[in-house]
């Protein structure tokens, strides 16, 4: 995993509602509700499609640095993620549900989640504090999520600071805590200086506590200018023993640990008004995560040198008589051995029989972390792996990886390092407080677990498999959906992307040759789309792959010299050059397939690059504010057209079938929207009703039209969503609602060649969103979809075309040609006075033509005889009405009317 996932340019928040009350005895001042989440939005002035969401699987994919069970309800757990939300696990079907899916473009920080609570009282109530970062990458504050119903909806408390859910230290904990006996009081241990909060409210209000004395001093970095190792990591966690307290009344025994390394623990013994530091706490490192055994009177206490999670090369666990206020070290390996050389991170016992507890090392990357078990309060311990005869390793489990296979890296790893991991970043550990063999524990990609735990006391081998099911956290880049093979590939932060060869199975492996953690750019070639190419970031493999198989296998290019990260990449139309424009160098072009390049001129280093998706010899390129193109493949380019955004972020994309028609989205402040170029890029028109856009795709056409759905992420007509326009932006409507929002969405919106209506969203940090139709076919579409309004130089054939031979209802024109291809369509038409129910429609090329990508239809070829197929949501065709099938294909000279049009098999001439 690499120190800091990435963080995208947002747009500023409004100012912060904050309701102040009277102080209180524990209190400075009270943070009071502001909003709620799940109510009905406001009515939209765009139009609103009935939609089907769903993720494309993964299974993982990102850290998951906290995992809390329910001690009231069996069977009822949280997990938390760094930017990705909050889950309930589902145990009917063992898989996750995402929580925090409403959480809107503005709201964005919402999905780093620092702390997640489960009320031991009241199982329907459920807590969490969320806020992403402390620094000005997130311009607003934290938060207090609540929830009366497992997370179904929540009540949003503002809070006076910044939270730092994907910053160093954020799998300590737990920072939430909900008294065991007075479930009205929550405890909050804030980061950054900010101390100790409480609410006596069930989480409506909160308060600092001002008798608390120690907001913790420690800083990872002080020189670090960027913020993230340069704050105060403040308080780690809360703990309460419930004996002290009795139901309904506040417990009185709370402990509270605090990065500080002289000072690491405090404890209040009259339910939060006074403090003290507990006498003869250990000192010299953080204390990182505790867990109370409320039937033997104890508290453990593991220990780290750094907050992590990428590091920590010294720790202790240790534990406490509450009775006594006596201190032993029960550390596996304790921090004075040569032995040890990390820090402990996941902390759990198992409360079915507390003297059993469990420890794991927050990290040891080499070979592997260590998983720590202990059956009597910590006096000795067993391991779950041990040196045999070095470098082979003894194991006490077995790991299935089978929901999640890429987990293996690539590889079965090199002695003593095994594939798959048995871990790494391990903060989060939890044994199910209802039953003794299951536990889980999260890693820097998935969520681990075991069902037959205690066969590891009787020396058997138990099993780990993936829990991670419905659980996702990738944070996307980019996404191409090629019109043959598989239907999806990505590029994606950590684990570098995937060819998806079925939306809902997890992919056998991450892309390989080369592999590396994170992918920023991929393209295909559109006339040609088994030729691909990927670009990222590696420090230690060529950061272009290219493949000519449809990802089915890859292999890596050279490189220009100075290439520092992967940038953007262009496939040309036919796959005959490729044009990169890497970080770290200058825009280059290779018409090798990768083994050599040449500098591109007339163009800015660091350009945003794309193809044309029809004329091979023209790539496109944006850079402050203006826009280049390339009539020699590449190789030179020319400015044509300024006045674009200069700042903010700029996507494009160059349309399918017809050449030099472009969409730009992008921009910041009063230069903020959607643009669009018919004549490559020579003039651009901006879409009026975009105000604010964000990212732009293209899909198959609505039934009846010819020109590609239009996709995006933008604010249109006052509205933030994911919209598609069928008539080439004159109208949009909404395909996502106000519970499907997933945060941020700006990188990449795209659609299916092969399916209208079906949407792949980008997310950062929720993974790779599909939508689809409700029904597979929009409820109301139009039948007649506006001409193209900007003088398409491709125009459209008539809306009512003519039957074809011997009144057969097929019609076969050429619509545009170019050197070496074309473009052709074919329109079904219904003569009869009966519903056509399904459709076969074949021909004969005459010329040597080659179909190479067809939309709304599908197709084979054998030699020159083609056959076509419906796609199933344009199957019926009533007495009258049209199907159009449009393809691109690729002729050696020009393109020559077929025979033997057939229809259902019917001949047509």
């Amino acid at each position: 995993m690499p120190p800091e996932r990435q963080r995208r340019p947002r747009r500023g928040w409004g100012a912060s509602a904050l309701a102040l009350a009277a102080a209180t005895a524990l209190a400075a001042s009270t943070v009071a509700l502001t909003s709620t989440a799940g109510a009905a939005p406001a009515e939209p002035s765009t139009a609103q499609s009935a939609y089907e969401w769903d993720n494309v699987r993964i299974n993982g994919g990102g850290f998951v640095p906290g995992i809390v069970f329910s001690e009231t309800e069996p069977g009822l757990a949280y997990a938390r993620t760094d930017i990705g939300g909050a889950y309930r696990w589902n145990p009917d079907t063992e898989r996750w549900i995402p929580l925090l899916d409403w959480v809107g473009w503005d709201d964005w920080g919402y999905t780093g989640v620092v702390s997640i609570a489960t009320d031991p009282v009241d199982p329907d109530r459920v807590y969490a504090a969320v806020g992403t970062y402390t620094n000005d990458w997130d311009p607003e504050n934290g938060a207090i999520l609540r929830s009366e119903d497992r997370g179904e909806t929540w009540d949003v408390t503002e809070l006076p600071f910044k939270l730092g859910g994907n910053m160093p230290g954020r799998g300590l904990g737990e920072r939430l805590a909900v008294d065991p006996n007075d479930n009205s009081v929550v405890y909050f241990g804030a980061r950054g200086g900010h101390g100790l909060w409480r609410s006596t409210d069930h989480g409506a209000t909160w308060a600092e506590v001002e008798a608390f004395p120690n907001p913790g001093d420690y800083v990872q970095d002080p020189s670090d200018e960027t913020g993230m190792m340069s704050d105060v990591t403040g308080v780690t966690w809360v703990d309460f023993d419930p004996r002290s307290g009795g139901d309904g009344s506040v417990t009185q025994d709370v402990y509270v640990g605090v990065a500080d390394l002289e000072d690491p623990v405090h404890r209040s013994q009259d339910g939060g008004r006074t403090w003290e530091s507990v006498p003869g706490a250990p000192t010299g490192h953080l204390p990182a995560h505790s867990v109370v055994d409320h039937e033997g009177g104890q508290l453990y206490m593991a220990t780290t040198s750094t907050p992590g999670p990428y590091d920590g090369d010294s720790g202790d666990v240790w534990r406490m008589d509450l009775a006594t206020g006596e201190w032993t070290n029960v550390s596996p390996v304790p921090s004075s051995s040569e032995d040890n050389y990390f820090g402990y991170g996941g902390l759990t016992i198992d409360r079915q029989d507390p003297d059993t507890l469990m420890v794991a090392t927050q990290i040891s990357w080499w070979p592997d972390i260590q998983i720590y078990r202990s059956t009597d309060r910590g006096e000795t311990w067993t391991q779950a792996w041990e040196y045999s005869s070095y470098p082979e390793r003894d194991k006490r489990y077995e790991m299935d990886i089978s929901a999640a296979p890429w987990l293996d890296f690539g590889g079965g790893g090199t002695p003593p390092e095994t594939q798959p991991k048995l871990g790494w970043m391990t903060q989060a550990m939890a044994i199910d407080p209802f039953d003794s063999d299951r536990f889980m524990y999260g890693t820097g990609a998935t969520v681990y677990g075991s069902d037959n735990l205690t066969n590891w006391d009787a020396d058997t081998t138990f099993d780990i498999e993936v829990k991670v099911r419905g659980l996702e956290e990738t944070a996307v880049n980019d996404l191409i959906s090629p019109p043959e093979g598989a239907p999806l590939h990505s590029a994606l932060l950590d684990v570098g992307g995937f060819t998806h060869q079925d939306l809902d199975t997890a992919p056998d492996q991450m892309y390989q040759q080369p592999y590396w953690g994170h992918g920023t750019s991929l393209d295909f070639a559109e006339l040609a789309p088994a030729t691909i190419a990927r670009v990222g970031g590696s420090d230690e493999e060529a950061a272009i792959g290219l493949s000519t198989d449809g990802g089915d296998s890859w292999w890596a290019g050279q490189e220009p010299a100075g290439v520092t990260d992967g940038g953007t990449v262009a496939v040309g139309a036919d796959g005959s050059a490729v044009v990169w424009s890497p970080d770290g160098t200058g825009v280059h072009v290779s018409t090798t397939t990768g083994s050599s390049w040449t500098a591109s001129t007339g163009v800015p280093d660091g350009a945003r690059v794309e193809a044309d998706r029809v004329d091979p010899d023209v790539f496109y390129a944006v850079s402050g504010g203006t826009f280049y193109t390339s009539t020699d493949g590449g190789a030179t380019f020319a400015a044509r057209f300024d006045g674009l955004p200069a700042e903010g972020n700029i996507r494009f994309g160059a349309v399918p079938g017809h050449t030099g028609d472009v969409w730009v989205a992008g921009g910041t402040g009063d230069h903020y929207g959607m643009w669009r170029s018919t004549d490559a890029g020579a003039t651009f028109q901006r879409i009026k009703s975009v105000d604010e856009g964000d990212a732009v795709g293209f899909g198959a056409p609505a039934p009846g039209a010819d020109y590609p759905a239009v996709y995006t992420s933008s604010r249109i007509d006052g509205v933030r969503g994911i919209f598609r326009s069928d008539d080439a932006g004159q109208s949009w409507v909404r395909l996502n609602d106000d519970q499907h929002q997933w945060g941020w969405t700006g990188s990449v919106v795209t659609g299916d060649p092969n399916v209208y209506g079906r949407v792949y969203v980008g997310t950062n940090g929720r993974g790779i969103v599909h939508g689809d139709l409700v029904g597979g076919t929009d409820p109301d579409p139009s039948p007649d979809p506006t001409e193209d309004p900007s003088g398409d130089p491709d125009p459209s054939p008539s809306p009512d075309p003519e039957p074809g031979p011997d009144d057969c209802g097929v019609e076969y024109g050429v619509d545009n040609t170019w050197t070496g291809g074309f473009q052709a369509g074919v329109t079904v038409t219904n003569t009869g006075t009966e519903d056509l129910d399904g459709w076969e429609v074949g021909w004969e090329f005459t010329a040597g033509e080659e179909v190479t990508s067809l939309w709304n239809g599908s197709h084979t070829q054998d030699g020159a005889s083609v056959r076509v197929t419906d796609s199933g949501w344009n199957a019926r065709i009533a007495p009258g009405d049209s199907v159009r099938i449009g393809f691109n294909g690729v002729v050696d000279g020009e393109p020559a009317d077929p025979t033997g049009l057939t229809l259902n098999g019917q001949a047509c001439d």
